[in-house]
Parts: C-alpha cells; sequence; structure tokens
C-alpha cells in the first residue's frame, strides 16, 4: 500500500515563512501562525516542504488504508493561500457566507489575501475544523 507524501518534519516553520517570497504573503502567513495556534491549542509543524500543520490525526480507512495526517493546516502558495480545512459543521456553514472573498476546493480554502476575509469568523472556521477532524477520527 502507499504511503503519504506528505509527513510531518522536523524542519524550522519560521525558517519556511521567512523563505516565503511574496512580502504580503509572508505576513499573512505569519498571521495565520498565530491565528491557528489560538483556534486549535497546537503548536504548529512542517508537513512535507510546504504546508504548515496544527495537531494530528491517526485515521484508518475501511480499506485498512491509514496514515497520520494534520487537523487543519495551510500553505502559502504564489497564487494564494490554501488552508487544509475539514467541511464546516452544518450550525457552522454561515459562517462562510460571512466570511469575506475566498474560493473553495475539495477540502480546502482559497483566499488570496488575509485583508479579504474578517479574521473573527475565520479563526471560527478554524476552530470548528479542528474538532470535526478529531471527531472524525477518534477510534481511528
Amino acid at each position: 500500500m502507499a504511503e503519504n507524501k506528505t509527513r510531518k518534519t522536523d524542519a524550522s516553520v519560521d525558517e519556511f515563512l521567512d523563505s516565503v517570497e511574496n512580502d504580503r504573503r509572508r505576513q499573512d502567513a505569519q498571521t495565520l501562525v498565530g491565528l491557528m495556534e489560538r483556534a486549535t491549542g497546537e503548536e504548529p509543524r512542517m508537513w512535507g516542504p510546504s504546508i504548515v500543520g496544527f495537531g494530528d490525526v491517526h485515521y484508518v480507512y475501511e480499506s485498512g488504508r491509514e496514515g497520520d495526517w494534520f487537523k487543519v493546516g495551510f500553505s502559502p502558495r504564489k497564487s494564494s493561500l490554501t488552508l487544509y480545512l475539514m467541511a464546516p459543521s452544518d450550525d457552522r456553514r454561515g459562517l462562510l457566507e460571512k466570511l469575506g472573498k475566498y474560493k473553495t476546493g475539495k477540502g480546502c480554502l482559497y483566499i488570496n489575501k488575509l485583508d479579504d476575509v474578517d479574521l473573527d469568523v475565520l479563526e471560527e472556521l478554524v476552530s470548528d475544523a479542528s474538532t470535526a477532524a478529531e471527531r472524525a477520527h477518534q477510534g481511528s
């Protein structure tokens, strides 16, 4: 069975963020670290070469495939900030309407710059996603 290519590493989060070329993206990424730390109560860790993850869960699928992954995370990509979040719970979906300017993909939230969104709403979404990830993988 194939193993995940993206794994938790001992690389420095600060060094990774310092290497982000775009000033705005670097500043937004540093802001996201603080926001996600508050929302999750977890320390940031590097997952692979370009994802900052918070917390970790072990999963086991019915197929027998298993592995470890972060509860929530982000990557300061060139085109946008990519946030890796589980879908908000039904009672939190209304938060997306209040968030501001963003795009979504499968399990991802794409934000061009943090000035485009309400940071309090984003912190609630991150907290909800972290809790959902933990619940989804309890007993795995």
